[in-house]
């Protein structure tokens, strides 16, 4: 049985569903140190000037384990965050179709903390791309690392993970985007996202 171990992320990167989906089993490590900079806490979408960050403002000092860190409300960042989404993905085949699916994220303030504003991303996103990942809490196994892999200013090199192309908005502009957010592929290939995966 294999075992994916892997960092917490907001609207995380296609290569971490891709562990998601391709691993028998996969651990999301809730004690570790938050780390700034990365997909824990951002994404990365396709726009009309290139790859845009998302980042969630978040409040923790330096001894927070990722289950301590909580969502900030500063910057009216939700709706910043749908206004770009609409602006880059609004044309897109598949924005419409899970627009209603996705608005709860970005229009209420739910959640906390930012693990749990994760875990309910990683739901929601599952059930759209018709995947039922095994999230485990524990493993006996020595897992296959890749919470230093997945990483949006210095990934590391992944043998099983060879991005392809596939159908983005702004392609004839800005070339193949590789492993942008996982609703860059949700939004431009719709359903067939699973067999991308």
């Amino acid at each position: 049985m294999t075992t994916a171990f892997l960092s917490t992320t907001y609207f995380g990167p296609i290569q971490w569903y891709q562990k998601l989906h391709r691993y028998d089993q996969a651990v999301i490590d809730r004690q570790e140190a938050f780390m700034k900079q990365t997909f824990r806490n951002r994404c990365l979408i396709a726009t009309t000037q290139g790859t845009q960050a998302l980042t969630v403002p978040v409040v923790h000092d330096s001894k927070s384990t990722i289950a301590d860190v909580l969502i900030s409300d500063h910057g009216n960042w939700r709706h910043l965050h749908w206004q770009a989404l609409q602006s880059a993905y609004g044309e897109s085949p598949f924005f419409e179709y899970y627009e209603d699916d996705l608005r709860p994220f970005f229009a209420e303030n739910n959640w906390e903390r930012l693990l749990d504003y994760n875990d309910a991303i990683c739901a929601k996103m599952c059930e759209l791309l018709d995947i039922q990942p095994m999230l485990i809490a524990a493993t006996n196994q020595t897992p296959a690392d890749f919470r230093a892999v997945i990483n949006p200013k210095h990934p590391l090199p992944d043998a099983d993970f060879q991005p392809k192309a596939y159908y983005q908005v702004y392609q004839q502009k800005h070339g193949f985007l590789p492993n942008l957010s996982i609703l860059d592929l949700l939004f431009n290939m719709g359903p067939e996202s699973v067999f991308y995966l």
